[in-house]
């Protein structure tokens, strides 16, 4: 059988495919052996995670061998005459002189891609010329040197894959998802990132290696292949029964099928990074009603409407579909100037109150001893955009994308359209570039200025890398901005988002006792530390200090993996609102969720406001009412002081008992009434 496949027409073929194989394989094991600690080693969890992984790899390897079938199924001789390859390398001539002096490019492309878009069609025309040139007198040499330049890239692209993986693993301890696909869209950041926290030049270089001694190993058979020559009747009957199998894979492959242990490690590994990429892709928009547990509308309203009453607010009118409500407080409204300061990354255990002991966080450590320091925080999600949306509109997180990237997000209720309609001055202040994660467009139409480091300039900015200007830069472009703020006479609101504590984890050298050099994250989150430690020193100087109200909250955990779907400690968060004079410090225990910090600065404003917030002043919050809510792009979580109830599609509703200290969980019986507040909250 072996030697039937070695010396047939389509072994290219089966060459691509079962090195695809192998490479997953590999890959698996080599993220299993990583991952050890936190993995089930019973013989389910091990016979399942291979058994089932090579069922996804046996798709994707289908798939990846498409190209190659199709060459070797359609081509012929009078492909590669001289006259053809004229033809093409006219074509191509072609292309490359309408993109260099045409405007089809899109108007949105910076100077860097254009440029580098030209660049990669001139590289493929040269490369083109170049093959044509070699092929003219060889018909049959032309043929094997495509073949060999068409396997390589498809091996090439399978080993970057798995180096890829590797580091997307090491990471967030997962298999590519919605996070890769997000990524992918911001190529710029993303590349650049790269490029600053890895070697990425000898990855490749090995990695170029690596495949030309792969091929060159098997050169012989692949050569060999191209003299054989059966005739297109033979050829088409092999092709279309090699096709049943990527045609298959399509229509009965479903990630579902990977997460067959309570190990979330387990159904990670069980999984292949390529589909899960492609299932991620196709889903970035999951709709509710098509792939979680509803309720009839009237009843999810309902149940909301008793949820969200509270002392001080009355429901508008008595229609079960309006969940709009006064907020009224007996004091008197202050016209205090708040900043909220949402920082990159910021993981509850990084400070020592929460047992971390690098001692990375001094200033946080000092300060939530003089200030409201909130224990029992929890983010909506993993990522930056998780953060904002809870923050600036105080919603649960949707499932799929965030509010923050998805169409027709504008003229939402937010933090700043209140605080805008009350006089104030409202700016989202951000030290990379706006455009990234759709930041510009989101604030700009939810009643905020944006504010990013185009502001700055060039003499302003002491350091940045890919992701913005180290954050004392954005410190100082805050403190200049609220100045002018201040001058104007009008109070002001301003929401600063750090960038720093993010890979590569490299900043200005000589503030910290942590070199740069290192690119370590305790070194990340001690210079932002600094700096807020710097900003706050910095800000009591000035005028309007007295009477600021300064809000320091993390937008998310830096990492949230674990052996069950959402642990909680991947969630938890620290929060400080600190207004010395104006606030008595005082530790905040009661748990509460990142959509509730809106309604509660407006409550520590004393403001009365008609809201439509989901989430409430946490200080008014009926006893027994405590809830957060935690999610990933597609487990919703529903979090109260005993219990998590987790939605995932296809309308699956598991309720867990969370452990706050070690993030594990473990299942049991779905309450009926907290199932249905779960899912009344999210629809």
């Amino acid at each position: 059988m072996i030697k039937r496949l070695v010396n047939s027409y389509y072994y290219p073929v089966f060459f691509a495919g079962f090195f695809a194989i192998l490479i997953s394989f590999l890959t698996r094991l080599l993220l299993l052996i990583h991952s050890s600690a936190g993995v089930s080693f019973s013989a389910i969890n091990v016979f399942g995670l291979f058994g089932i992984g090579f069922l996804f790899d046996l798709v994707i390897a289908s798939y990846f061998s498409i190209p190659i079938l199709f060459h070797l199924w359609f081509t012929n001789d009078k492909m590669y005459s001289k006259k053809a390859r004229l033809w093409v390398i006219a074509i191509f001539a072609a292309i490359i002189l309408v993109l260099i002096f045409s405007d089809l490019l899109p108007k949105d492309f910076n100077e860097d891609l254009h440029k580098g878009a030209i660049t990669y069609f001139v590289v493929r025309l040269i490369i083109y010329v170049l093959l044509a040139l070699a092929g003219i007198s060889f018909r049959t040499k032309w043929r094997k040197i495509i073949l060999l330049a068409e396997l390589f890239i498809v091996l090439f692209l399978l080993v970057f894959n798995a180096v890829s993986e590797w580091f997307f693993w090491d990471e967030f301890s997962a298999r590519y998802n919605f996070i890769a696909v997000d990524y992918l869209v911001y190529t710029s950041e993303v590349i650049g990132n790269i490029r600053e926290s890895y070697p990425i030049g000898w990855l490749i270089a090995g990695i170029f290696l690596i495949v030309l001694t792969i091929l060159w190993l098997f050169r012989k058979p692949i050569i060999r292949s191209v003299d054989i020559r059966p005739n297109f009747k033979h050829r088409s009957i092999s092709a279309l029964l090699i096709l049943l199998i990527p045609m298959a894979g399509f229509w009965l492959a479903n990630s579902r099928y990977r997460n067959f242990s309570k190990n979330e490690y387990v159904n990670e590994l069980a999984g292949n990074g390529i589909f899960e990429f492609g299932t991620a892709f196709w889903h970035n928009e999951l709709d509710f009603y098509k792939y979680y547990q509803t309720l009839p509308d009237r009843e999810a309203f309902t149940l909301l409407r008793n949820e969200l009453a509270a002392p001080n607010s009355e429901f508008v009118d008595t229609s079960v579909f309006n969940l709009a409500r006064k907020i009224h407080y007996t004091e008197s409204e202050k016209k205090m100037n708040v900043v909220l300061i949402s920082v990159e990354s910021l993981s509850a255990d990084f400070m020592k109150a929460f047992g971390g002991e690098k001692g990375i966080t001094p200033q946080l450590d000092s300060l939530s001893n003089e200030g409201l320091f909130f224990t029992n925080l929890y983010s909506s999600g993993t990522r930056t955009v998780r953060g904002l949306e809870a923050l600036a509109l105080s919603i649960p997180p949707t499932p799929g994308q965030s509010t923050v990237k998805r169409p027709e997000n504008e003229n939402l209720f937010s933090l700043g359209s209140v605080l805008q309609s009350r006089g104030y001055i409202t700016q989202y202040i951000y030290g990379g570039y706006g455009y990234f994660d759709n930041m510009n467009y989101f604030f700009s139409n939810n009643g905020y200025s944006v504010i990013d480091r185009t502001a700055l300039l060039p003499e302003q900015i002491h350091y940045a890398n890919i992701w913005g200007v180290a954050d004392e830069d954005l410190f100082s472009l805050s403190l200049q901005t609220m100045d002018k703020n201040y001058s104007s006479g009008k109070p002001f609101f301003a929401q600063v988002m750090t960038v720093s504590n993010h890979r590569p984890f490299t900043y200005p050298d000589g503030r910290i006792d942590i070199p740069s050099s290192k690119q370590v994250r305790e070194g990340a989150v001690k210079y932002t530390d600094y700096s807020i430690g710097k900003f706050l020193k910095e800000a009591k100087l000035k005028p309007w200090f007295a009477n600021t109200i300064f809000v320091i909250v993390a937008d998310h955990c830096a990492g949230s993996a674990g052996s069950v779907k959402l642990p909680v400690t991947g969630y938890h968060i620290p929060m400080i609102i600190y207004s010395p004079g104006n606030l008595q410090p005082k530790k905040i225990e009661q748990l509460s969720a990142q959509l509730d910090i809106a309604p509660t600065i407006l409550g520590l404003l004393k403001l009365n406001y008609t809201s439509k917030f989901l989430g409430q002043d946490i200080f008014t919050i009926k006893p027994g009412k405590e809830r957060a809510f935690i999610s990933t792009y597609q487990g919703l979580g529903y979090l109260t002081s005993s219990r998590l109830v987790i939605q995932s599609p296809v309308r699956v509703i598991e309720e867990y008992i969370p452990n706050f200290i070690t993030g594990d969980a473990e299942k049991t019986m779905v309450t009926d009434s907290l199932r249905k507040i779960a899912i009344a909250y999210y629809q």
